[in-house]
């Protein structure tokens, strides 16, 4: 499974739309457009996985500078997640919601 990274999204964009765009390259596991946890609008970039490597990495190459509603979107692989350091959680104090 490959997970991949589309940014520079239209807010407009739908997950159907980038599902049939990579559909067209191999079979499309999930895609998942990120939205904001406050506003619930959508942040401009998106995670589509795809089950095939090579499927995937056709999808990257051809996809990346593709435009999509009037804007160019970049696409390359996701990287992982990084782990999560306790050390940062202070200087996002001011973010939490305090009762």
């Amino acid at each position: 499974m490959i997970n991949i990274f589309a940014r520079n999204l239209d807010p407009t964009t739908t997950e159907a739309q980038l599902k049939e765009m990579f559909a067209a390259y191999g079979s499309v596991e999930t895609v998942t457009i990120v939205k904001d946890r406050d506003t619930k609008q959508p942040r401009g970039f998106a995670f589509v996985e795809m089950t095939n490597n090579a499927e995937a990495q056709a999808a990257i190459k051809s996809l990346n500078g593709f435009r999509l509603n009037d804007r160019v979107i970049r696409v390359n692989e996701a990287r992982p997640k990084a782990e999560h350091d306790p050390a940062r959680d202070s200087s996002r104090e001011h973010r939490r919601h305090k009762i």
